[in-house]
């Protein structure tokens, strides 16, 4: 899931960054080579649902750990920021005893943080938890353990998982409504500073049409 921070409080990204497959792997790797040097191994990897799933399973790979769950925290959907973190599909198995990564995609106010830790050691015990994500922002109130890309200026980061989600939510925004390739490309472009790849930009339409992420 791609999350936004900072102090517009529409949820209005002034400034968009589309990571590709290539990139995010490349991110990965350089993360699981981080936690190697460090000598951190652990028992399992658990993913918080959604954004961490992708690279919670490309460490596992790289970690040799086979051993992986996940739960899920909602608080952003699409472009839209929820009032708060909250635990939505609890943890379901028993990692009391065990070495933790607990892996996001990003760091961004720190509140998903602040409950994933919580409800790990409410359900249980673990010897040690430590956190990953790909990218942390200075303004999150909490710091992973391992990131690969700190981000000090605001704006809003697709990952290519959650592509369609992010990109027909901000053609939702567009007011008043455009269904127009042309005229979508051109909103995105001056309302949110989007360039968004013509593939992808015409499956988002389609999909928009269809009203596949109304809900």
């Amino acid at each position: 899931m791609s999350k936004n921070t900072g102090n517009n409080t529409d949820n209005t990204p002034t400034k968009w960054e589309l990571i590709s497959w290539e990139l995010f792997y490349d991110m990965a790797r350089q993360l699981a080579f981080m936690i190697q040097e460090d000598e951190y191994q652990p028992d399992i990897i658990i993913a918080i649902a959604r954004g961490g799933y992708t690279p919670a399973r490309i460490l596992s790979d790289y970690l040799g750990v086979m051993d992986m769950t996940s739960f899920k925290v909602r608080h952003y959907q699409a472009a839209q920021k929820q009032v708060e973190a909250r635990i939505e599909h609890p943890l379901a198995a028993d990692v009391s005893g065990r070495k933790i990564l607990l892996v996001d995609d990003v760091s961004d106010s720190g509140d998903t943080f602040d409950v994933a830790i919580k409800h790990i050691h409410d359900c249980a015990n673990p010897t040690e938890i430590k956190t990953a994500v790909l990218h942390h922002k200075i303004v999150s109130k909490y710091t992973p353990d391992y990131f690969t890309r700190e981000v000090k200026e605001w704006h809003w980061i697709t990952y290519p998982w959650a592509a369609m989600e992010d990109i027909t939510g901000f053609i939702k925004k567009i007011k008043p409504a455009v269904t127009n390739y042309e005229e979508v490309a051109e909103k995105l472009r001056e309302d949110y500073g989007m360039e968004v790849p013509s593939q992808l930009l015409q499956d988002a339409i389609k999909l928009n049409r269809l009203k596949i992420w109304d809900t």
